[in-house]
């Protein structure tokens, strides 16, 4: 009775199969890395996105103009803003990234990134796939970094959540093998685990940082996370002066806002999904995602971007210029780091958080009683340049 939908089912999943061990293979030829002190000039893409994306990366990119500004004069940092990445756009090409905007992302050595719309069902758009797994899987981002810092609770973590396998990379190709049965397919290699363990197991040596936290599922999904957990074990032992312990995903969004072992945290590392739920979470406890800014590094390629959505409900009703631009500022801090900037990145940091969290001289509610993103930008630039930041940061630690 269900023999033939069986056998499309199966010619499916060898698809899946072959395309996934290319992969594979292609992750075992060695990148090296980019390095940014041979490029010149580095090149900056900004990329709007929809909904309240290319409001809120405006600002974030006057940010960093008045940052870079020598930079720039003197040819060291180019910046290309790269339009169309809109829901309009990839819905009439049906593709997740239409072709010329794939291109001329390719072009660019970084990018900053608003949020883009990804349609679910019900939306007035079709069904296609979403621009940042696009996006991470065509530039290879396969590492997706977050910090969160709450200093008054002791809370200083850095995620490190693996960006191009697990449930997300195949979500556009799951099948409906009968009106009552649909399969979703979720995939872990072992190339692709060592990389991102490996990154957070440097991170934390280098920082001289001895604790490394795995957070997964493999008591019950034993072949994908348990392969993720088993390959932890094996480069933990490369790592002789960096202790770790794992985490069962359930258990480690209870912890996180556990006062009494939070602050036992510090570098967390863990497959796609689980890392995305958690991000969230840690942010929440920041102040909101809108807070929290997010990393997507690559060897050759990055990109920087807020970790919330695009909030089309909130350019519908005209309040889009009230969005806060505080997660891309971050992101954009983060990528002034990347690129070899470090001073200029902790000074955004530092006045990030004393604009949000400390003085609070201009408020975003998201409506017309708060401020706009525009009037925080100029706030942030004015304290960036104040001579007194160093010690206004020193007197809110």
């Amino acid at each position: 009775m269900y023999e033939q939908k069986i056998e499309k089912a199966k010619e499916h999943f060898g698809k899946i199969l072959a395309e996934q061990l290319e992969r594979v293979e292609r992750m075992k030829t060695s990148q090296e890395w980019t390095d940014y002190t041979t490029l010149k000039p580095i090149t900056i893409g900004f990329v709007g996105g929809d909904g309240i994306g290319p409001f809120i990366a405006e600002e974030a990119k006057r940010v960093l103009e008045f940052l870079l500004k020598d930079e720039i004069a003197s040819g060291k940092i180019e910046m290309r803003t790269i339009e169309g990445l809109t829901i309009e756009n990839r819905a009439k090409v049906m593709k997740a990234i239409p072709e010329d905007i794939l291109e001329e992302i390719k072009k660019c050595h970084v990018l900053l990134k608003g949020p883009t719309t990804t349609p679910k069902k019900g939306d007035p758009w079709p069904n296609i796939e979403s621009a940042n797994v696009a996006m991470r899987r065509e530039l290879d981002l396969f590492a997706n970094v977050r910090p969160v810092k709450v200093p008054e609770d002791g809370i200083d973590w850095i995620f490190f959540r693996e960006n191009t396998e697990g449930a997300y990379i195949l979500g556009r190709k799951g099948v409906d093998v009968t009106d009552d049965l649909a399969i979703d397919f979720k995939v872990i290699t072992t190339q692709g685990s060592e990389r991102i363990i490996r990154m957070a197991f440097d991170y934390a040596k280098k920082n001289n940082i001895n604790r490394v936290t795995v957070v997964t599922k493999a008591n019950v999904v034993k072949k994908t996370d348990g392969k993720f957990l088993d390959t932890a074990e094996k480069i933990a032992k490369e790592y002789p002066e960096v202790e770790w312990d794992d985490w069962f995903i359930d258990i480690m969004t209870a912890k996180l806002i556990d006062p009494a072992r939070r602050t036992q945290f510090r570098v967390i590392v863990a497959p796609n999904l689980y890392g995305d739920i958690i991000t969230d979470e840690a942010a929440q406890l920041q102040g909101g995602v809108g807070t929290a800014g997010s990393a997507n590094i690559g060897k050759r390629y990055a990109m920087f971007e807020a970790i919330h959505g695009s909030a089309p409900r909130m350019v519908k009703e005209g309040r889009a210029k009230y969005a806060d631009p505080s997660s891309i500022m971050r992101a954009a801090a983060m990528l002034l780091n990347h690129i070899g900037y470090k001073e200029k990145a902790e000074k955004l940091e530092k006045a990030l958080s004393i604009c949000s969290q400390y003085e609070k001289k201009v408020v975003i509610t998201g409506r017309s009683d708060g401020a706009t993103g525009a009037e925080l930008a100029n706030y942030v630039m004015e304290t960036v340049k104040d001579p007194e930041l160093e010690s206004k940061w020193k007197s809110y630690q």
